[in-house]
C-alpha cells in the first residue's frame, strides 16, 4: 500500500470520527483530495483506492493530466479551489465539475457566458475572504449575501455554495462560524471549509466538503 493511500484512508477516519463527535450522519462530509503539484502518476494510487473527488488550484495544469486520468477512471469529480482569471473561464467550464472560488462581478459574468456556450453547467461556490485579508482572493464577507444575489438575478447563476481559507495563525473556528451563518443569510447549502490543518474542526462548524493535500500526498516541493 502507497503512503498516500495510507494517509488517505486515516484522513477518511478521521472524517468519519468528526462526523460523529458533531452528531451529523456519516457520509454528510465530502472529502476533497487536493492533489495540485502532484503528477497523475502520483494521484492514480489514490484513484486505485477509491477516492474521486479531487481539487486542483491551476486550470492548466489541471488540463495537464485530468482528461488522461477521466479516461482511465469513471466518475471524477474534479473541483477549482485555486483562483480563477476571466481568460480561463472557457476552460474552467469545460474541464471542472465545481469551481469553488468565484469572487467577483467579471468573473461571473464570464462563466455565465461560458456556461450558456458550452451547455455545461458546474457548481458554483463563492469565496468568501473571512479575515478580510488583502492578499487572499475572496469576497468580503459583508459584501457576500449581496454578491451571491447578484450572481442569480443579475446573471443568471446558481451558487450552490461557500468557500473560505482562513488566516493561517488564526483560530478557524471563527472563520467556520461566519462562514456558516453568511450561507444561511443566503440560503445556500454548501460549505467548502477546512484543509489538512483543520478539518476535523471544519466538520464540527458544518463543513460539507474539505480540502485535503498535504495530510494525503505529502508535502509539496
Amino acid at each position: 500500500m502507497s503512503t498516500a493511500v495510507e494517509h488517505l484512508l486515516a484522513v477518511r477516519n478521521a472524517i468519519v470520527k468528526a462526523e460523529a463527535g458533531a452528531n451529523r450522519p456519516e457520509g454528510s462530509v465530502t472529502l476533497v483530495a487536493v492533489s495540485k503539484t502532484f503528477d497523475a502518476d502520483e494521484i492514480r494510487p489514490v484513484l486505485d483506492a477509491g477516492q474521486r473527488v479531487f481539487g486542483e488550484n491551476r486550470v492548466q495544469e489541471a488540463q495537464s493530466k485530468w482528461p488522461g486520468l477521466r479516461n482511465d477512471y469513471e466518475g471524477i469529480e474534479l473541483h477549482l479551489i485555486g483562483p480563477l482569471q476571466s481568460n480561463k473561464s472557457e476552460d474552467a467550464v469545460a474541464l471542472f465539475d465545481v469551481i469553488e472560488t468565484v469572487d467577483r462581478e467579471k468573473i461571473a459574468a464570464a462563466l455565465a457566458s461560458e456556461m450558456k456556450k458550452q451547455n455545461r453547467f458546474p457548481k458554483l461556490y463563492v469565496q468568501v475572504n473571512t479575515g478580510s485579508e488583502p492578499q487572499k482572493a475572496g469576497i468580503e464577507p459583508k459584501e457576500a449575501v449581496t454578491f451571491v444575489k447578484r450572481c442569480r438575478d443579475v446573471h443568471d447563476l446558481t451558487i450552490a455554495g461557500l468557500m473560505c481559507i482562513p488566516p493561517a495563525d488564526e483560530n478557524p473556528g471563527p472563520h467556520f462560524a461566519l462562514l456558516e451563518k453568511i450561507a444561511r443569510e443566503a440560503g445556500v447549502e454548501k460549505l467548502s471549509m477546512g484543509m489538512s490543518g483543520d478539518y476535523e474542526i471544519a466538520v464540527g462548524f458544518g463543513a460539507t466538503s474539505v480540502r485535503v493535500g498535504s495530510a494525503i500526498f505529502g508535502s509539496r516541493t
